[in-house]
């Protein structure tokens, strides 16, 4: 579940949005936002607390990662999950030293997730605001000596709107929360619930959203499934 996210905003407004971490000398990704598709294995924007800033000077920054964990021993022929469940997080070798120490926020616009029919549904704040997926993150040495930030993003319950069409939601993380998220608390797990239900919305979207290859902003157009059940699929 949650392996697509939107963003619906250029690097700036993002920037914008989240001012509190220093941008630094992190790009637009060769301006590949707005991205109204992405998936695991691209790159993204997340925010961490800037280790290299010792003391009083440790702040939020933001970095880029690709989406799929790969902690240093992986085998890179193994698929890097792009989730992790947040009730094993602090407990599971693969995942637990991340979550103590290197917790991320992932921000969106919102995300896909689709029901047992595989009819997908587009989710966002009702406001359309951007948000903060809680996520962990990991360096992994490429063999030939490159360094790569890699995430996951922490799955929680789902709150009642979510629990119509899953079982499981990404964990999004309110505003009052970023900061803890970020923190040197080395188990903030009262912080891994549902969002509220009455700050969301969900609608149903084209099943064409599953091909990579479509990216447009017209994929998060809302379909209606009722009338138009066939041709919402091409």
């Amino acid at each position: 579940m949650c392996r697509r996210v939107y963003i619906s905003q250029s690097f700036d407004e993002l920037a914008e949005s989240f001012s509190f971490a220093e941008r630094g000398k992190v790009d637009d990704l060769g301006k590949r936002l707005p991205r109204y598709n992405g998936g695991p294995a691209e790159v993204y924007h997340i925010i961490i607390q800037d280790n290299a800033r010792r003391g009083d000077r440790s702040k939020p920054a933001f970095a880029v990662a690709r989406w799929g964990f790969m902690p240093t021993w992986i085998d890179p022929r193994r698929q890097a999950p792009a989730i992790v469940r947040g009730d094993v997080m602090a407990t599971h070798q693969m995942f637990r030293e991340a979550y103590r120490s290197r917790r991320c926020l992932v921000p969106v616009n919102g995300f896909i997730e689709w029901n047992d029919s595989n009819q997908p549904h587009a989710v966002a704040l009702k406001d359309r605001s951007t948000f903060a997926l809680a996520g962990i993150w990991e360096i992994w040495r490429h063999p030939i000596g490159i360094d790569i930030r890699t995430f996951a993003v922490a799955t929680c319950p789902p709150n009642d709107m979510i629990a119509r069409i899953h079982n499981r939601m990404p964990v999004v993380l309110r505003r009052a929360n970023y900061e803890r998220w970020l923190s040197t608390d080395p188990d903030p797990r009262d912080l891994i619930r549902p969002f509220d239900s009455d700050a969301m919305t969900m609608w149903p979207i084209a099943r064409r959203v599953s091909n990579f290859k479509n990216v447009g902003p017209e994929i998060l157009n809302r379909v209606d499934l009722d009338t138009n059940p066939v041709r919402q699929m091409d």
